[in-house]
């Protein structure tokens, strides 16, 4: 083995070929540059404890003559000190695959794994519970650490207080971030499985909703009345009228909307459904029959945000109203989420319509559920088109009558 220093050229040189055999070239202090058919390795010759081991400093190029020579004054030092080398870096590896594994980073990558699976919205609430209660309590705690216990006192402070639902929501999302951890090979067990039955029941809860010809009149009368944003009072006009989602209503673009035919096709994209769903095409499109009533108020509304991509822009420009514009503008009338929410419009309309005597297939299609049979709900965009057209102009002219009826 030579003895002088090496020099950037040299090493740049020096290639298997060159030797025919394998070859090390020496850089003094132990070091050495271990020359293969694979590559060139930096190496490091050295005593500790009365024996001989060898570090291994890194591959060229990546690692360069510079930073060889950097660690290789390192591991002396840490031998000067009566540390090994080889075990000090056993060691920082094993802290750095610990912090790899935290609850924190494998819920990370479980949250990377969904994104295609799971709808932006349910994966944006899943995310913020998991910031919002785990992390500060077992998000920098090793996964493969985490005893059931750990997990039903993280639990239990959010039962304390009183969210139940949250509780139980949280429980089912970290047991799918520890199966995914098993898989992976980065924790033996899921410790939820054994907290089945130790949480509080979840009372029974409904969307909060008018379902009284008196009461809703009375709401109507106070939407009518309403005078706040124009966007707004579009909005809460029409929500009782189409019974849409609130995501639905509120992002509607212009292009989707047929003043002149009285129709709005809801593109599948903006459906409920998984993001994977929707880019299969697996999300068919939503229509929506406008009545008379309904079409009025689009073409006021027009006139104000016509001009604009979106049909109910909020007043910052560009934006659409926020998910808690309908609930915030409905507890300005006195409607607190105890009464009447956005959402509730949907079981509004479905218990009065039912109560009505419209067949409930036309009212499902129109509430746009999920159908167990994918392929046939992909080819019913138009199934019993003309008898929803007459359902939602009947509804409109209902609701009309009971809001004018004192």
């Amino acid at each position: 083995m030579a003895t002088n220093k090496l020099t950037d050229r040299q090493i740049k040189s020096a290639n298997f070929e060159n030797y025919g055999k394998r070859i090390k070239l020496s850089d003094g202090a132990g070091m050495y540059l271990d020359i293969q058919p694979s590559g060139k390795y930096w190496r490091m010759k050295y005593r500790f404890g009365g024996k001989e081991k060898t570090l291994a400093l890194g591959v060229y190029p990546d690692v360069s003559l510079k930073l060889a020579r950097q660690r290789r004054t390192e591991a002396r030092e840490q031998i000067a000190d009566a540390v090994d080398p080889n075990e000090a870096k056993k060691q920082e590896k094993a802290a750095l695959q610990e912090k790899a594994d935290t609850f924190k980073a494998v819920a990370e990558d479980w949250l990377k794994l969904k994104k295609d699976e799971l709808a932006d919205s349910t994966l944006e609430v899943a995310r913020k519970r998991l910031e919002t209660w785990t992390y500060p309590k077992l998000g920098h705690i090793p996964i493969a650490e985490i005893k059931p216990i750990m997990v039903l006192e993280a639990l239990r402070a959010i039962e304390n207080q009183g969210k139940y639902e949250t509780a139980h929501r949280l429980r089912q999302r970290i047991g799918e971030i520890f199966r995914f951890a098993v898989a992976e090979g980065r924790a033996e067990i899921d410790p939820t499985a054994t907290l089945k039955g130790l949480l509080k029941t979840v009372p029974t809860q409904h969307r909060s909703a008018i379902t009284t010809q008196n009461e809703l009149g009375k709401l109507l009368r106070a939407i009518e009345a309403y005078g706040g944003h124009a966007s707004t009072r579009a909005a809460l006009r029409l929500a009782p009228m189409l019974f849409l989602r609130p995501g639905e209503l509120r992002n509607a673009e212009w292009k989707e909307i047929d003043l002149e035919s009285g129709s709005w096709i809801i593109p599948g994209r903006r459906m409920k459904g998984t993001q994977k769903a929707k880019r299969a095409g697996q999300v068919p499109d939503h229509i929506v029959p406008l009545s008379i009533q309904a079409v009025a108020i689009l073409k006021e509304l027009h006139t104000i945000t016509g001009h604009q991509e979106l049909a109910f822009e909020s007043v910052k420009r560009g934006r659409p109203l926020s998910e808690n514009t309908i609930n915030v503008a409905l507890k300005s009338m006195g409607y607190d989420g105890t009464t009447m929410v956005g959402h509730g419009f949907r079981a509004t309309a479905s218990t009065i319509l039912h109560e009505q005597g419209w067949q409930p297939e036309i009212i499902e299609l129109q509430l746009a559920h999920k159908q167990r049979n994918q392929v046939a709900a992909a080819y019913n965009r138009s199934a019993r088109l003309e008898d929803r057209k007459r359902m939602m102009q009947e509804w409109s002219d209902y609701l009309e009558r009971i809001r004018e009826s004192d």
